[in-house]
């Protein structure tokens, strides 16, 4: 008798390749919600035990009775998102979900209320199953905190998956979401989009809903979303972005026109590309395999047209201005906890205390030095894109570090005083407010992505988004997936 042979053990493939297309099969009912959230819950159920990046998950049996119901609606009721599910980062208010920003005092939070970035996702027809994991209050790049624990980078387990978006881009990367978001104040965006070979896309400041930190004073922070291709996405930022009447700094922009993006940029021969190119931002320290890497980027550029030109910003004093206005955003959630949370420094780790601390220590003259530079700055910048198109320069120092390194403190024999300085590449750019994404640049020796950081011209999103799709459309190094499953 022959014996069967024994059943692989692997998750099941996507039953999507885009996700803007399984989106319009779900809104035509060409795809039923049950079929995808069955597939869904199949690879999360076989992937994430191993990565840990949808946190606050769902039962497999509360998430297929909601994707009944959303079978049941009618065709033409159906919202661009339709039924396809969503599981926003921790940072983001669901109603009937926990908000923890993976601080354990905010385990038990039950959220009333929807954020305006959850609410435009439900009014698409999305269907919660949960959240995405984050260090603890969004800090560092490096996902890990005390109520969920660490995520891990699927290209390598034992190597960290960025942050502060860290569960996101690891759900988009092993395709247990077909989308996602995430946040960006010094790189949350970026730095785990380099890590995990995903697009994660900074907008210009004022294009999404203003979500956590301050409305004037020293703006750093956005929301943003995240994908594996480019035009997947610009098709999310054509649903979440848009006015938001509680920001005094929003911009107006129709959502639909973000779908220009799925053409990529065409360059003419009498209206050339200029690219300007920075390895390492002037002077910071940048590890070798991703020096080469910003190089082969440039080259390619160069291959489809653009005129390419080493070029470094004009940025002189930008990581003394976040340091400073980072820091004041952390002293307002320093007083929020001194009210909410008895002795929350137990609770919190040490880089979190040093930081609100640290914003506590802050002068009016630092405040206003703060802002002195950054307006120099974006002024200084508006003339060098007058000149140049597009910055080219990394999305990270360095590749995917080891987890057992909270953070980097260590580049090139080059020793870094804090846990952000390894981040500076992103942090300094954040000063300028203008638009940045990471996408796919290649992968080191040891087979681990690096990103590039694409830095467009003053609100021009769109145009940034379309010159990131010529590059991709060129190398498709999205298509090299993980071989966790």
């Amino acid at each position: 008798m022959t014996k069967e042979p024994e059943e692989e053990n692997y998750a099941p493939k996507p039953i999507w390749t885009e996700a803007h297309k399984i989106c319009k099969s779900l809104k035509e009912g060409s795809v039923s919600c049950v079929e995808l959230m069955e597939n869904i819950y199949s690879r999360v159920e076989f992937i994430n035990p191993k990565v840990n990046a949808i946190v606050n998950l769902l039962s497999r049996e509360e998430a297929l009775s909601l994707a009944k119901e959303a079978d049941k609606v009618p065709i033409p009721d159906r919202g661009p998102l339709h039924g396809l599910p969503v599981a926003p980062k921790d940072a983001v208010a669901v109603k009937g979900f926990p908000t923890t920003l993976g601080y354990k005092p905010f385990a038990d939070r039950i959220e009333v209320n929807d954020d305006l970035l959850a609410a435009r996702l439900r009014l698409a027809g999305a269907i919660f199953i949960g959240h995405t994991n984050m260090p603890e209050f969004g800090l560092g790049s490096n996902t890990f905190n005390s109520v969920f624990g660490t995520t891990s980078n699927p290209y390598d387990l034992t190597k960290s998956a960025g942050g502060s978006s860290g569960g996101a881009a690891v759900a988009l990367a092993t395709d247990m979401l077909p989308l996602a978001d995430g946040s960006d104040m010094g790189g949350s965006l970026r730095n785990p989009a380099s890590f995990c070979n995903v697009v994660g896309f900074r907008p210009s400041i004022g294009r999404m809903p203003k979500g956590l930190g301050t409305a004037w004073y020293g703006r750093l922070s956005t929301t943003g979303p995240m994908a594996k291709t480019v035009k997947d996405t610009a098709f999310l930022m054509s649903i979440i972005s848009g006015e938001d009447n509680t920001d005094p700094l929003t911009l107006t922009q129709f959502r639909n026109d973000f779908l220009e993006a799925f053409t990529p940029y065409k360059i003419l021969k009498d209206r050339p590309l200029k690219i300007a190119v920075s390895p390492s931002l002037g002077d910071l320290p940048v590890d070798n395999q991703v020096l080469n890497i910003i190089k082969s980027s440039a080259e390619t550029f160069k291959k489809i047209g653009a005129n390419v030109t080493y070029a470094d910003p004009p940025l002189e004093g930008a990581m003394e201005a976040f340091q400073i206005q980072r820091a004041v955003s952390l002293r307002g959630l320093g007083k929020m906890l001194d009210q909410s949370v008895k002795q929350w420094r137990d609770y919190a780790k040490d880089t979190t205390i040093w930081n609100i601390e640290k914003g506590f220590d802050l002068s009016i003259d630092d405040m206003i030095k703060a802002e002195v530079i950054r307006t120099n700055i974006y002024l200084k910048m508006s003339e060098f894109f007058k000149e140049f198109d597009l910055l080219l320069l990394p999305s990270a120092q360095v590749p995917p570090f080891d987890l057992s390194n909270e953070w980097v403190k260590e580049i090139n024999g080059e020793k870094l005083e804090t846990y952000i300085d390894w981040m500076s590449v992103c942090c300094m750019i954040s000063t300028t407010g203008l638009p940045a994404i990471s996408i796919p640049g290649g992968f080191t020796e040891d087979n681990l992505p690096v990103g590039i950081q694409l830095v467009g011209k003053p609100r021009e999103d769109i145009e940034l988004l379309k010159i990131a799709n010529l590059f991709e459309s060129e190398t498709n190094f999205y298509t090299n997936k993980p071989s966790i499953y």
